[in-house]
């Protein structure tokens, strides 16, 4: 049997990485789609009268060995690609669409689900059922079964044509990421970096087979490296590098794939009878319509413009010059030691709490410790199972003694990975497949020398918290249906659960247990995490700018009808943003346009907003924490029961309210950010 395919006999279904070549994945598919579309030809064809459980529950059961290939292929396509990889996931781009659309458009299947939906209040079913009918119903309506012969063909090159853009977006990213890598012939150009950076640069260049030393590219615009580098110079060169990334002329160039994007997802919301492709996004999302969300960033980003430029007079006036763009990421990072040391009353730096924060120590006594006392997980680590690369580690996850799912952790950068941070899952729960989580964090940190350790800078450690939110999400999942399971909640409420993480990074009762020298074992001294707390505290006006502008032009670009569709990409760019009055060009977007990989080769197309939308709640939720004592199991135990566990078989806005006896204030968030 194609060993993609096979069950496999390690722990929680655990796929057998070492059996299985690039070569398998093919041929796997040719099974997994034809089995698939057999399962569902019985369940259109059946002669039995529609129900729920001969149709819908029938539907969530089908197509297993698909499922299995695709927690396989994905979770390899990202994180470890190669070109083969990526030749297949663009054959499946098509691929995949295609067989959705057959599922969706398939008029005897589309008949008893609609059937089903229109009788709903009369069949008994409870709320995860009605929940699931409900979407499933809107699913297909969306993906055009309710269109004519002609609409739905139409649909269907649409999609097609999509899937293969998208695709191609993210491989000419991570391709034009690593050429765009800055190349330094002497050390002494990188002064500021620490050793093990220095040294990193110079194993990237030898690994290029190049002398000297090269500065990789992190995803975002601003680079952590421009905050440190002392020579304005170097840091040009690296902060122009990052921002030019898919734009310049160059087999990578993105800028076309993003007016055909655009267009065709601007012709699909037509077709479908919605004004935008905003308007056929966020039609599915807790935000109610794109004049709420851009409402919401107007009045976020009229607050953070004049923060900001308060903050930017302040940094000219530490730097003693006109700024630049990559100036601002260098002084403001200055800016944030000083202002931190000055909080804690004495000289402490804040770059030296990286000293206490090596990898291993803060995933176990930090990390893993906090989920122990809120969810009672313990974690124990699996050095006899493997995951899909060398550098991925593998811990079976408990609770109260009860195991599971797996946790796997990959952390380092390589040239193969994109770029980012980000969860995954390989193995959904479902109680009704009797599956088990089998869960993936995915960062890029720099992977140390040999016997030295992985320091984590403030940013990484709040990004460690934040993607094993996602990852307790998935792990304390407990649904009937996995079409409901764990992360599988509206866009703009995905990102909720993994930033209320984030509180517990720099809690009294976290960091003390992680915040130990990496050479003398000594706790960080309290001033120091005085400190740290303060930097922390609040979010820099600069944050806020960079993100709500990528927000509004993700907005501006998909609420445009197709006959709006601009030729001009960074036209168009410094327009939508001057319009929205976050045309700072000295704080330019978290992510331009031509790299802007959420919206134009991920999921987050209309819905990068998500993230300023789901942190309303988070912030609330941190206070509601804080106001029960913090870190305690009675508190992780209801927000578990209420939010986690439920995935989407309940409204996860109302189950939220419900937990904090009222709906989300925006007030906190305020707070938080400094716009009061």
């Amino acid at each position: 049997m194609n060993p993609v395919l096979a069950a496999s006999d390690l722990p929680y279904g655990l796929p057998d990485f070492a059996a299985i070549s690039d070569d398998d994945f093919l041929p796997a598919y040719d099974v997994a789609l034809a089995a698939h579309l057999d399962e569902v030809e019985s369940i259109a064809s059946s002669a039995e009268a529609p129900t729920f459980d001969n149709t819908i529950g029938a539907l969530e059961a089908a197509g297993r060995p698909l499922a299995r290939a695709n927690g396989i292929f994905f979770n390899l396509e990202g994180p470890d690609s190669n070109p083969q990889r990526a030749k297949i996931a663009q054959v499946l781009a098509v691929r995949l669409t295609e067989h959705a659309n057959a599922i969706a458009m398939h008029p005897a299947l589309f008949a008893r689900v609609d059937e089903l939906y229109r009788r709903r209040a009369e069949l008994g079913l409870n709320q995860a059922q009605t929940r699931l009918l409900e979407q499933r119903y809107r699913d297909a309506v969306r993906a055009g079964a309710a269109l004519d012969d002609a609409g739905q063909a139409q649909m269907r090159e649409i999609s097609a044509r999509l899937a293969t853009l998208t695709t191609d977006f993210g491989q000419h990213l991570l391709d034009d990421t690593n050429a765009s890598a800055v190349h330094f012939a002497d050390a002494a150009d990188l002064d500021g970096l620490s050793a093990a950076e220095i040294a990193a640069a110079a194993r990237t260049a030898a690994d290029a087979g190049r002398d000297g030393y090269l500065v990789a590219l992190e995803l975002p615009t601003s680079q952590a490296t421009v905050a440190k580098l002392t020579d304005p110079a170097a840091r040009q060169r690296v902060f122009d590098a990052s921002m030019s990334r898919c734009a310049r002329g160059n087999e990578h160039d993105t800028r076309a794939l993003i007016t055909e994007i655009v267009t065709l997802r601007a012709r699909r919301a037509a077709l479908l009878g919605y004004p935008t492709h905003a308007d056929y996004v966020i039609a599915e999302e807790t935000a109610p319509n794109p004049q709420a969300v851009a409402d919401l960033l107007a009045e976020l980003g009229a607050a953070a413009t004049a923060a900001g430029e308060a903050e930017l007079a302040r940094l000219t006036e530490r730097a003693g010059h006109p700024l630049t763009a990559a100036d601002v990421t260098f002084y403001l990072a200055a800016d944030q030691r000083a202002r931190a040391a000055d909080s804690a009353t004495t000289g402490v730096d804040i770059d030296d709490f990286a000293d206490y924060c090596e990898l291993n120590t803060v995933l176990v006594d930090g990390v893993f410790a906090a989920a122990g006392r809120l969810y009672g997980l313990t974690f124990v680590e699996r050095d006899d199972l493997a995951g899909y690369h060398p550098d991925v580690r593998v811990w079976e996850v408990s609770r109260d003694g009860q195991g599971i799912g797996l946790f796997l952790g990959d952390f380092y950068a390589r040239p193969s990975k994109r770029g980012g941070a980000w969860m995954n899952n390989i193995v959904d729960q479902s109680r009704q497949l009797g599956t088990a989580p089998i869960i993936v964090n995915v960062l890029n940190l720099t992977e140390p020398e040999p016997g030295q350790p992985c320091l984590l800078s403030l940013d990484q450690l709040t990004t460690l918290f934040h993607e094993f939110g996602h990852a307790i999400h998935g792990l304390l999942s407990d649904v009937d249906y996995v079409s409901q399971s764990g992360t599988s909640v509206p866009r703009d409420f995905v990102e909720f659960p993994s930033q209320v993480n984030e509180m517990w990074a720099l809690h009294p009762d976290v960091v003390g247990g992680y915040a130990r020298h990496h050479r003398t074992g000594e706790a960080a001294p309290q001033a120091l995490l005085d400190a740290v707390r303060a930097a922390g505290g609040t979010e820099p006006a600069h944050a806020t700018v960079e993100y709500l502008a990528a927000a509004a032009l993700d907005l501006a670009w998909h609420r445009l009808t197709e006959a709006q569709i601009p030729s001009d990409v960074q036209e168009f760019e410094a327009a939508a943003l001057a319009e929205a009055g976050l045309g700072s060009a000295l704080i330019p977007p978290r992510y331009r346009s031509t790299y802007f990989n959420h919206v134009f080769g991920g999921g987050y197309s209309s819905a990068y907003y998500s993230y300023i939308w789901s942190e309303i709640l988070d912030a609330e939720t941190e206070q509601w924490f804080l106001s029960r004592g913090g870190l305690t199991a009675e508190s992780g135990a209801a927000f578990a029961d209420a939010v986690l566990s439920r995935g989407d078989s309940v409204d996860p806005v109302a189950a939220h309210a419900a937990l904090l006896g009222h709906p989300a204030r925006i007030g906190p968030l305020l707070t938080r950010r400094g716009l009061q």
